[in-house]
């Protein structure tokens, strides 16, 4: 408060600010500066608490101010250091958002972006811009400008889907092959590539909506297709896919339950483990059908028999990611939801169901199981 109060004393703010505005539209003639918008918006709900950018770099949510002129950018500042806080952030409780603010080059726009990663979900923000801010003439505002904003109730990371390409359209796909115990359930693609097509060991009865796909003239008939360029295409995008997941950065949560997972619920966003992850009891997943989830797992992935993963809230399971370095198994019985890009096996044990996508760099065993692409 003492820095707040030393700010409007040196902007001139004592004395003469009669009133707070919010951001609006210039009316008249004004030698003053005034903030003429703002993002998000006065009064704005449902405000994502971050946002991702081209390069997979998660931050909380920016807050812009943009002015009726040119400003004295050095007049512009939300630290403590500089001694201004012309542009701040905060909380309902009084709590202030730690961030920066950047001016564009027109010195027009302050962006304010918050230091962590995202904002608190379900909480009301209010952004201040005082009487210290200055225009390139060293003219103040006459006024202090603030406006209010809710963020969502459910925190939202901004990530976007992993993309997958080809890749997509394949229930299963692997580079080395797929072992089968007669009889499994497939709903979806399948391929293999490079590995000829006689390391595809399903049935076509197997395949209740899908094609396989071979490389050569080999592989289970008459439900084969020899597509060659398609499937490099595929195994392409499939790594790709790994290499997209894998390079997410800012996650959310670090090595969550110390890699033991089972009984918690996880909320939409990006996950990383050094170590591996274990799903010994039922394991939640709760978001709304655009929430995503990316797992970043350096080691091995296991699910327990008799296990579940389960989707609520309308989660879709085309979103959730569990990127993997090391093998994974899904135990007897178990369900699984989710894209699995593993870099190793993925071993579906004794009559456990995945809706989701088996996607291996090596191979895929089954036995008796039902996949189903999502």
């Amino acid at each position: 408060m003492a820095l707040l109060f030393a700010a409007l004393l040196a902007g001139g703010g004592i004395g003469r600010v009669f009133a707070t505005g919010a951001p609006g539209p210039l009316v008249g003639a004004a030698t003053e500066p005034t903030v003429v918008s703002s993002s998000p918006s006065n009064n704005a709900t449902n405000v994502p608490t971050s946002t991702n950018t081209s390069d997979n770099v998660v931050a909380g949510t920016a807050v812009t101010a943009t002015f009726s002129q040119s400003m004295a950018a050095e007049t512009i500042d939300s630290s403590s250091a500089g001694n201004l806080l012309t542009f701040t952030v905060t909380e309902a409780n009084g709590n202030e958002v730690p961030g920066t603010v950047v001016m564009n080059d027109a010195n027009t726009v302050a962006t304010f972006t918050p230091t962590s990663s995202a904002l608190n979900p379900n909480t009301s923000y209010t952004a201040r811009v005082t009487t210290a801010a200055k225009n390139a003439a060293g003219v103040a505002m006459k006024n202090p400008v603030e406006w209010t904003f809710t963020t969502n109730a459910v925190e939202f990371t901004g990530q976007a889907p992993v993309p997958l390409g080809t890749a997509g359209r394949f229930a299963i796909l692997t580079k080395s092959g797929i072992t089968d115990v007669f009889p499994s359930v497939i709903n979806g693609d399948v391929g293999a590539s490079p590995i000829t097509g006689a390391a595809i060991h399903l049935k076509c009865s197997e395949i209740k909506t899908g094609t396989v796909y071979s490389v050569n003239a080999a592989g289970p008939l008459p439900c084969r297709v020899t597509d060659p360029t398609l499937l490099t295409r595929a195994v392409g995008d499939m790594e790709s896919a790994y290499t997209n997941a894998a390079g997410r950065k800012n996650p959310n949560f670090i090595n969550l339950g110390a890699g033991k997972i089972g009984g918690l619920t996880l909320v939409p966003g990006l996950y990383k483990w050094t170590t591996g992850v274990l799903i010994a009891t039922s394991v939640t997943i709760s978001g709304g059908p655009d929430a995503v989830w990316i797992f970043q797992i350096a080691g091995t992935l296991t699910q327990d028999s008799a296990t579940q993963v389960i989707l609520t809230g309308g989660g879709l399971a085309k979103h959730v990611f569990w990127q993997t370095s090391g093998a994974v198994a899904i135990g007897t019985t178990a369900h699984f939801e989710g894209v699995i890009l593993a870099k190793k096996k993925i071993a579906v044990k004794t009559s456990a169901s995945a809706n989701g996508r088996l996607l291996a760099q090596t191979a895929v065993s089954l036995e008796q199981n039902a996949v189903t692409r999502p």
